[in-house]
């Protein structure tokens, strides 16, 4: 079908308004947050527009969408609010690119059970904002909390900065509901817990839109806490501040916050920092938190690790999501990211010296550094920022792969995860199979043939090729 034949056809399938022609609108569809995206604009090699968008306000939508495309073998792509950073959205001039945006309704708040539901295209504050109206919380902060969707999240497999207490999204969901590619409505989840066969709803938590549509979300949420405290240490070195980590964690303290930086990104947060900070925040019943504080600070104090100003914490929770956007990088002819990755206790300071040494032999290197942010009782993650400068746009995709090479190979020679939080999209894909071995890859694979039989799901995103 031709651009046109498609927008046609949507148009008598669906209701009026739903299927979108203004072409600012697909224009601004082309691609989400991803850098190299940005790059490819900047060289004038950008995404083509989508033969269509469409902007379903109903399941009902959505499912006549995707029974639409099916029948035809026409491409669906899947957009939230295009915060994803690794590619997951890319448009085809021969794809329909689905625009969540229009379906955002608070679907229930349940106090006594402590559930909400909401449709998933629901911005990610907005759905915070409407529980703590009512003295809940989701208790899920991803950096991009204010401009993602509660179904990106559950997409892309999110965690929030609150994690190590309150759990990643496969520990905040309830249940899914979601569109198969056949046009079939699933419904994922029904009570707090259940041995009723596999756990479904995993199949599409981390799924990047390759295997249905998520159109509604439950999560089961959390009264607000009581009391919260903020605690800062300062460590002579990684490894050290590592160690105090584990210890906290494995003593069975659970600091919702516990993030570790390392020396270069420490000066950057703070001048006062000469070391590596670990920044701390403790929320809870009153009494947790203040035992919590004091057992925390005997083991800082054991480890012969100081405390550091308690306002650097204050600082970092204003301004934890004020991040520069790409343009005033890329003008400058800079290339940068942040790659976040996870290993073991026993691996994560190899995984660490390895890939900022390796970044830092990549010519014009700026920067090259990492903390960590999610904390687990067998190990952590990673979350590296490196800056390079490049001669111009013709090299800056090649530089940037580059850089991400060489975190990827250094995470997988130390047995560390390629990814922790921000999914796989099309930069990681190539490396998925080194993830999940030759055997899982082709399991993945399989498991898309059953469900996506025609391939109609973001093609190019999450499954590697065979």
């Amino acid at each position: 079908m031709t651009t046109t034949t498609v927008t046609e056809a949507l148009e008598r399938v669906l209701p009026k308004g739903v299927v979108v022609t203004d072409p600012a609108i697909l224009d601004a569809r082309r691609h989400d947050y991803w850098m190299v995206s940005h790059v490819r604009d900047l060289a004038g090699t950008p995404a083509p527009r989508p033969a269509a968008v469409v902007r379903p306000t109903s399941v009902a939508d959505v499912q006549a969408l995707l029974r639409f495309a099916n029948a035809e073998r026409i491409a669906v792509m899947p957009f939230g609010l295009g915060s994803g950073v690794v590619g997951g959205t890319i448009a085809s001039q021969h794809a329909i690119l689905l625009d969540m945006g229009a379906m955002t309704a608070v679907r229930s708040i349940d106090a006594e059970n402590l559930l909400a539901s909401f449709d998933a295209g629901r911005n990610g504050l907005e759905a915070e904002e409407a529980v703590a109206a009512q003295g809940l919380t989701i208790g899920h902060w991803p950096q991009s909390v204010a401009i993602s969707t509660v179904g990106g999240w559950v997409a892309t497999r999110a965690s929030g900065q609150f994690s190590t207490a309150y759990g990643n999204i496969e520990d905040i969901i309830h249940s899914i509901e979601a569109v198969l590619p056949n046009g079939d409505l699933v419904v994922l989840g029904k009570g707090p817990r259940a041995a009723a066969g596999p756990d479904l709803r995993h199949i599409l938590m981390g799924s990047e839109g390759t295997l249905g549509v998520i159109t509604g979300v439950t999560f089961s949420l959390r009264r607000a806490a009581e009391k919260r405290a903020l605690s800062c240490f300062e460590a002579p070195d990684m490894r050290a501040g590592i160690a105090l980590q584990r210890e906290i964690v494995q003593r069975g303290w659970r600091p919702p916050v516990m993030r570790q930086y390392d020396e270069r990104e420490s000066r950057r947060m703070d001048q006062r920092l000469t070391q590596c900070a670990i920044l701390m925040v403790h929320e809870g019943p009153a009494a947790l938190v203040d035992a919590e504080v004091a057992a925390v600070a005997a083991l800082a104090a054991e480890a012969h690790i100081p405390a550091a100003p308690s306002d650097v914490v204050e600082h970092w929770l204003g301004h934890r999501n004020n991040v520069p956007g790409w343009d005033s990088i890329l003008s400058r002819n800079i290339v940068a990211d942040t790659v976040e990755v996870s290993a073991d206790w026993t691996k994560i300071a190899g995984v660490y010296d390895d890939a900022v040494a390796a970044l830092k032999q990549v010519p014009g290197c700026m920067a090259a550094s990492a903390h960590s942010s999610h904390v687990y009782r067998s190990g952590l993650n990673l979350y590296f920022t490196f800056a390079v400068q490049t001669a111009g746009p013709h090299e800056m995709e090649a530089t940037y792969m580059e850089c991400w090479r060489r975190i990827m190979q250094a995470t997988h020679d130390n047995g560390g995860s390629l990814s922790h939080h921000h999914g796989i999209g099309r930069v990681r894909r190539g490396w998925l199979e080194t993830e999940l071995g030759a055997e899982g890859a082709a399991l993945l694979r399989r498991i898309k043939a059953a469900v996506d039989p025609n391939g109609i799901m973001n093609p190019g995103a999450l499954i590697p090729d065979a």
